[in-house]
């Protein structure tokens, strides 16, 4: 397992249960998945608004556009950024595995459940 983690820089792994998953849930699946989809979704895009001239831009999620510029102008990736995009890559991860059926268990919002993704955090630029 170690040995996989050092040739990857991500690895992601889903523990496919052992039992048969329920048909039940199986059939009401997209409509149990509104809640926390809607949940995602807030956490995840991207807004903008137009009022009289005024550009609003809101983001939320994966703050890519910022990540860049400090990757581009700091040559440093701040550890909470990294363990933020981290934590909602998990997220959705968990989200999209409960709908595509590979899981029963409801996506938890912290727990890792099922659904494992693992990252490097990216050496320091050398100078």
């Amino acid at each position: 397992m170690n040995n996989v983690h050092t040739r990857f820089p991500a690895t992601l792994e889903i523990d496919y249960p052992e039992r048969e998953l329920s048909r039940l849930t199986t059939f009401f699946r997209p409509f149990t998945v509104i809640p926390i989809a809607i949940v995602l979704a807030f956490v995840t895009r991207s807004t903008v608004r137009a009022e009289s001239a005024t550009y609003v831009v809101g983001s939320g999620g994966i703050v890519f556009l910022a990540t860049v510029l400090m990757l581009l102008f700091r040559q440093k990736y701040p550890r909470w950024w990294f363990d933020w995009n981290l934590a909602l890559t998990r997220f959705g991860a968990r989200v999209w595995a409960y709908l595509a059926l590979l899981l029963d268990e409801y996506p938890s919002t912290d727990d890792e459940q099922a659904v494992h993704i693992e990252i490097a955090y990216p050496p320091p630029c050398a100078t």
